[in-house]
């Protein structure tokens, strides 16, 4: 009875473990390599699936989403012979899991072994200064030998990114120099464009503050001009309605001489011809006006008569 009963659960045992070869649960973006004796049979997708126990088996379980997978960096010589360690990202998709498991050995060594050797050809064209610069160019370059080499292994590369390029220390060093001159030059530049704007505003404000000063001048002076115009012009319409004789312009200017010896610097006086005119002019009026007066002499010689004896 005993040995019945070993047997039932040996059996139970195998049908259990049967049952667990034959259903086969794929993962959503995944798939699985299926053998038969050794050879390919087919792929399995997501999902349940159901294979032959103890005659199928599971070779590869493949990821098929998008991979990333980053490189350690790589020494590389420049055209101008300059030793440069570049960083690279990739990232890659497989899309057919036969290809991937049975046309390459190990696709994540054979895509970073291809990497290497292309960035060696790709940068061994180029000087410093344009690996530099040229990050987009060798990116596209990468990715296009790349993915042209990596169809036959089911493997589809979808990005090749540089994350780092060192240049060596010395040239690095050299590189802040001239970056920091570069700088300076652009701040003197700067600078001295600041200063020659500053110049241009400033003698353009004088110019203009010159402009409107003589444009006042010229019409203050104007309007002076005007005002005495207009008072002379006043004053030879009072004189000309007054009807001025001889005799009053003789006495004005008369009053006048004084005011022209004003001043200490006055040394020399100038008497003019028509002074005399004045004067006689002048004379004839007070002898005039002592016509009337008793004992004013008229303008003759007064006569002294001798003492009578």
């Amino acid at each position: 009875m005993s040995a019945i009963i070993i047997v039932l659960i040996i059996l139970v045992v195998l049908v259990f473990i049967a049952l667990i070869k034959t259903i086969q649960v794929i993962p959503q973006a995944s798939a699985a390599i299926v053998e038969r004796f050794g050879r390919y049979t087919r792929t399995l997708n997501a999902g349940l699936n159901i294979v032959v126990p103890f005659i199928d088996s599971i070779r590869n379980r493949i990821d098929l989403r998008e991979q990333v997978v980053p490189f350690p960096p790589q020494p590389v010589i420049t055209q101008d012979n300059l030793v440069v360690n570049i960083d690279t990202v990739i990232y890659y998709q497989v899309t057919d899991a036969r290809a991937a498991t049975y046309e390459v050995a190990s696709y994540i060594q054979a895509i970073e072994q291809l990497t290497v050797t292309t960035l060696r050809n790709i940068i061994g064209g180029m000087d410093l200064e344009r690996t530099l610069t040229s990050r987009e160019e060798i990116n596209a370059a990468l990715r296009g030998v790349l993915d042209e080499a990596t169809g036959k292994w089911g493997i589809r590369v979808n990005r090749v990114e540089l994350k780092a390029i060192e240049p060596p220390t010395s040239i690095q060093d050299s590189m802040e120099k001239q970056m920091r001159a570069d700088r300076d030059k652009r701040a003197a530049i700067l600078q001295a464009e600041g200063v020659r704007q500053s110049e241009i505003l400033r003698a353009e404000g004088e110019k203009q503050s010159a402009i409107l000063r003589a444009e006042g001048e010229a019409k203050a002076a104007a309007l002076r001009a005007e005002g005495e115009a207009q008072a002379i012009r006043t004053v030879f319409e009072s004189i000309h309605a007054g009807d001025p004789d001889q005799k009053l312009l003789s006495y004005q200017y008369l009053q006048m001489l004084p005011k022209i010896a004003e001043g200490d610097a006055n040394k020399l006086w100038i008497v003019p011809s028509e002074i005399g005119d004045a004067l006689k002019g002048l004379s004839g009026a007070f002898g005039n006006l002592g016509g009337g007066v008793p004992g004013f002499n008229t303008g003759a010689e007064r006569r002294e008569e001798p003492p009578v004896d």
